[in-house]
């Protein structure tokens, strides 16, 4: 129920005095235009600032007579004794109907008698809008059609379309007046051809008007639209490599809900179902080789239609382990080359090239590190401790024959006799050798 009361937008200043104007100048009802919902309540109020106990009286456009003073004077139950006064005189009309607009008079019984008009309006309430046109399914790039309507608006209302919570403003407006040529019946309607981007969203059909106290009246369609399946192919991995494990991945999304999908390599079945398996809408090949280069095609199909993506599958080697490199610091101004060769087996060399297992997994017959480590480390130890043997004989030998040298020169007269006399040392010394180890 809403209630409006009426209130007076002039009112004259009261007089200083306590004592009463008298004579009829200055007395003047004054009243306001009232504005109330249909099965609201109306207020209509008449006031007179300087009265001399002169009556008032309400009458309605039909000019019959409802309040004069505090008495009543129709029966009707709707109306009903608010204020009276020598200086006021308020009445209330509950549950106003359309019928009830009109001019209403309040009158002072002066000589002569005075009036002031009230005009009421009565506001109709548009009904809650219906959205028609929509069938469930629609088919993707359909033209679409929905009409907005709703009854009883006084004044007509207006009609808003949203989509996606977007106000659409390509419409069509159409007023018709009710039989009752007081309201209105006003519609709306909206075209626009669909894709799969409209199936789940909500058109809102809005109802605006000023009886509604900015709370809008609203209808909601909720689009299904289907739509033939789109495809996309998914590796778990960018970049394949042979000996792993691969998955692709097919994405289909589509309108009704696309069936199993179909797998197929170069045109043909998968090869070899013992490594490719098929599981809902993933495809495992599990240790990758280059037999399983190729190009391979995912379809989707449901009851629109069918669509496929596809994916090249290139698989790569794995790249090679270099060994670490150990650099021995020089002791000594000799070379030394040192060859050494690694053998898996007995009838293989180190100079063999190895063949790969492409069923294998990556690293799974590496050289054993610890092993050629340690190899290594023993060749260079033997080779240090030859070396440094060498050297200590070498200088041994060297000092031995300069001593010998410089004894067989002590006593010989000359160069010739000196020489003699070392090569006969030398020959004695043969007797007395001594040998270090």
């Amino acid at each position: 129920m809403f209630v409006l009361f009426l209130c007076n937008l002039s009112l004259v200043p009261a007089a200083a005095s306590k004592n009463k104007v008298k004579g009829s100048q200055g007395q003047f009802p004054l009243t306001q235009n009232v504005t109330v919902v249909e099965g609201g309540t109306a207020i209509l109020t008449c006031r007179v600032d300087q009265n001399d106990n002169t009556s008032l009286q309400w009458s309605n456009p039909a000019q019959q007579t409802l309040y004069f003073d505090d008495k009543k004077a129709l029966r009707d139950n709707r109306i009903e004794l608010v204020r009276a006064s020598w200086h006021e005189l308020s009445i209330s009309v509950s549950d106003v109907s359309l019928s009830d607009e009109g001019q209403y008079t309040c009158s002072l019984f002066t000589m002569p008698v005075k009036t002031s008009k009230a005009y009421l309006t009565v506001l109709g309430v548009p009904e809650k809008p219906q959205i028609s046109g929509f069938s469930s399914p629609v088919m993707e790039g359909d033209l679409m059609q929905l009409t907005c309507k709703t009854s009883g608006s006084k004044p007509a209302a207006d009609i808003r379309w949203f989509k996606n919570d977007k106000e659409i403003k390509d419409v069509k407006y159409l007023k018709e007046e009710d039989a009752n040529r007081k309201t209105f019946t006003v519609s709306s309607t909206l075209d626009f051809r669909v894709d799969r981007s409209d199936d789940g969203v909500a058109v809102i059909c809005r109802v605006d008007h000023e009886s509604l106290n900015a709370t809008p009246q609203v209808a909601m369609q909720v689009l299904e639209i289907h739509y033939t399946p789109s495809v996309k192919i998914i590796p778990s991995t960018p970049f394949p490599q042979e000996g792993q494990p691969l998955i692709l991945t097919c994405e289909s999304k589509g309108k009704p809900l696309p069936e199993p999908v179909l797998w197929t390599k170069d045109g043909g079945e998968l090869p070899d179902p013992d490594r490719m398996v098929v599981s809902g809408r993933e495809l495992n090949i599990l240790f990758l080789n280059k037999t399983d280069n190729g190009t391979y095609r995912c379809e989707a199909t449901n009851t629109i239609g069918q669509s496929s993506a596809e994916y090249v599958l290139i698989v790569h080697d794995v790249p090679n382990t270099l060994l670490p490199t150990t650099i021995i610091p020089s002791l000594t101004t000799a070379t030394v080359t040192t060859s050494v060769a690694i053998t898996t087996s007995p009838t293989t060399s180190a100079t063999t090239s190895s063949v790969r297992d492409p069923n294998a997994l990556a690293g799974q017959n590496g050289p054993d590190h610890a092993l050629i480590g340690g190899i290594v480390a023993v060749v260079v130890f033997v080779t240090l401790c030859s070396i440094f043997l060498l050297g200590r004989y070498l200088a041994r030998h060297k000092g031995t024959y300069l001593t010998n040298e410089a004894k067989g020169a002590e006593d010989a007269p000359d160069a010739d006799t000196a020489i003699i006399n070392a090569e006969g040392s030398q020959v004695n010394a043969e007797e007395k050798k001594e040998y270090f180890i």
